[in-house]
C-alpha cells in the first residue's frame, strides 16, 4: 500500500501535468506563505488545546471535552470534500482506523463545510470517525489554523472547479483552515502535533498512530 506522501506526490504530479501554470503559482504562494511562517501561531506541544462545541453530520452538537473523557482525541483539519489531497487523507485515516482505536483514541475531522454538505450519505456511513462542521472557522482560528486563502487560488476555484466556497461554507468564502493534526492527551493538553500551510502536505496516519502510542505507553 502507498504511503499517504506517495499518495498525494502522485496527486501533485497530476495536476501538475495538467495545469502546470496553476501549479507554478501555487508553488510560489507556498514558498511564500512558509518565509512568513503561516500557522506559526498553531497551538504547540505542551499547550491546552482549546475546547470547542461544533454540529457533526447530522446536525448534533459535539464537544472536544466530552470526548476527552474516553480518553485522548485526534483533532484534524481539512478543506473539504471537494479538496482531493483531503479525500486522500480521510481515506487513509480511515484505513487506519481501527489501528488508533485499538489505542484508546478517537478521531475527528473538522471542515468549514456545512453538515449537510461536508458528506454524501453514503460516505457518512462508511467514515467510522466524527466529521465537524466549523462553518466560520472559528475553532481553525482558536487553534491557529486560519487562513486567508490568496486570490490566486480562490479563483482557480470558481473557474476551473466551479466552486463558490461561500455557497459551501454558508458565508464563509476566503477562509480555510491550515491542514492540520493535533493529537490531544485526556488531560487536554497537545502532545504531538503536524502544521503545514501548504495544504498538498498531510501527516502520515503511522506518525500520527505513533504519536498516540507514545502518549499511552508513557501514561
Amino acid at each position: 500500500m502507498n504511503t499517504l506522501r506517495e499518495q498525494t506526490d502522485a496527486q501533485i504530479e497530476k495536476t501538475r501535468q495538467a495545469k502546470p501554470e496553476l501549479m507554478r503559482g501555487i508553488d510560489e504562494i507556498m514558498e511564500r506563505a512558509g518565509q512568513i511562517e503561516q500557522g506559526r501561531d498553531a497551538r504547540t506541544v505542551g499547550e491546552q488545546a482549546p475546547d470547542f462545541e461544533l454540529p457533526d453530520t447530522r446536525g448534533l452538537k459535539v464537544s472536544l471535552s466530552e470526548l476527552l473523557r474516553a480518553g485522548p482525541v485526534v483533532v484534524t483539519f481539512y478543506r473539504g470534500g471537494w479538496c482531493p489531497y483531503c479525500n486522500l487523507q480521510l481515506r487513509a485515516l480511515q484505513g487506519r482506523l481501527e489501528e488508533l482505536q485499538g489505542w484508546g483514541a478517537q478521531l475527528v475531522a473538522i471542515s468549514p463545510e456545512v453538515p449537510d454538505g461536508s458528506l454524501t450519505k453514503a460516505e457518512r456511513e462508511a467514515l467510522g470517525f466524527i466529521v465537524l462542521s466549523d462553518q466560520d472557522a472559528r475553532v481553525a482560528a482558536r487553534y491557529g489554523v486560519a487562513w486567508e486563502v490568496p486570490e490566486t487560488i480562490l479563483a482557480h476555484m470558481r473557474t476551473d472547479r466551479n466552486l463558490d466556497l461561500a455557497d459551501i461554507n454558508n458565508g464563509n468564502g476566503s477562509v480555510l483552515p491550515i491542514p492540520a493534526t493535533f493529537v490531544i492527551s485526556g488531560a487536554g493538553e497537545v502532545v504531538w502535533r503536524y502544521v503545514d500551510v501548504d495544504y498538498r502536505k498531510r501527516a502520515e496516519p503511522s506518525e500520527v498512530i505513533a504519536a498516540v502510542a507514545a502518549l499511552v505507553e508513557s501514561a
